[in-house]
């Protein structure tokens, strides 16, 4: 709200990193209908894989992470068993997911549509698809016991009301083009977050809305590369660049940039990868080959077989290992030991 509402005189100055990854991600889309007339086969594997991924790593960021080897039987299995409330919580974010990319044009973006979103990703929760009833603030905890808080939320009381602006903010936004659609679903993603309108699993719930906004503005590179992960794996930009912006946010006096262009910069990543995947990809290869590739190439350093299994849920371990020996016997990588803990890594 305090961020859209900056914009509403629709005289806002565009920072030019901000326009060049406006001006990369229009090219990307202009192309995106190319990419997706690719193999069907790939792209089937691709989304799978990304629903995957993307129930995972949004979970993992906040702490709710789940057995490897149980992801296939609680993200695939029409009726899993839940073993506890972790299992549960992805299954739901999943199933939130499947929501979206089945029917993103005709889901409304208000308040009804949020709050579903909520009690999908936290199952059978007494407060799920709530708002919060108490204050709570965002607060670091240290692993040596010391604390701080470091964002202020909204009070509870007001909680309705502002999410109510929220929504009305979006739309008018839209309609009277304050600033480019990408910049305002941006803005919209922070005050959201600034709000914290649920007592838990807001940030599950953001990258939700992300992915169902950048689908209703015709982006739609989260139905193969998966956002989330890419979060993930950014994960220490993300909260560098939200404590930024948030600063100052309750008096409208913050700097809203270093968190819209993060959330620029996760868009182009993902779309650099879909071409990579996709686009100019010149012969066909498995769809699980090029997934376990794809996560050997993102490890700086050293990494075990165990960790590349968690950047490619879904994928059985004699995949992984097949496809590890593949890119020994070539000269790609090597093994530094012998067993299970065994470490890999890139050559050259």
């Amino acid at each position: 709200m305090k961020t859209l509402r900056q914009f509403a005189s629709g005289q806002a100055a565009i920072p030019p990193a901000t326009a060049w990854y406006l001006s990369d991600l229009g090219e990307f889309r202009g192309k995106q209908e190319l990419y997706t007339h690719q193999s069907p086969q790939r792209l089937k594997a691709l989304r799978e894989h990304a629903m995957i991924e993307s129930a995972v790593s949004s979970n993992r960021i906040e702490g709710v992470s789940v057995d490897p080897a149980r992801v296939r039987d609680i993200l695939v299995s029409p009726k899993p068993l839940f073993r506890d409330r972790d299992e549960e919580e992805v299954r739901g974010y999943r199933d939130a997911l499947a929501w979206i990319h089945a029917e993103a044009a005709g889901i409304p973006l208000d308040e009804q549509s949020i709050k579903r979103l909520h009690a999908l990703t936290r199952g059978q929760i007494w407060d799920a698809g709530q708002y919060k009833e108490k204050d709570g603030d965002i607060i670091e905890r240290y692993p040596d016991g010391r604390e701080r808080v470091r964002f202020r939320t909204v009070p509870a009381l007001e909680t309705p009301a502002r999410m109510a602006d929220l929504v009305l903010d979006w739309r008018r936004c839209l309609d009277e083009g304050w600033v480019p659609p990408l910049i305002a679903l941006a803005a919209f993603n922070l005050d959201f977050l600034c709000i914290h309108p649920f007592r838990d699993g807001n940030g599950r719930v953001s990258r939700l809305l992300w992915l169902l906004q950048s689908y209703q503005l015709g982006y739609e590179v989260g139905r193969y590369i998966s956002l989330e992960r890419l979060v993930e794996q950014n994960k220490d930009r993300y909260y560098e660049t939200l404590e930024k912006s948030s600063q100052g946010w309750h008096e409208g006096k913050h700097d809203p940039w270093p968190y819209i262009n993060y959330v620029l910069f996760i868009l182009k990543t993902a779309y650099k990868e879909f071409a990579e995947r996709v686009g100019e990809t010149k012969a066909p290869r498995g769809a699980k080959t090029d997934q376990v590739n794809a996560a050997i190439e993102q490890f700086a350093g050293e990494f075990s077989v165990a960790q590349l299994e968690l950047r490619c849920p879904g994928v059985s371990r004699d995949m992984v290992r097949r496809v590890l020996r593949e890119q020994q016997a070539v000269g790609k990588i090597e093994c530094q030991g012998r067993g299970p803990a065994a470490k890999w890594r890139k050559k050259g």
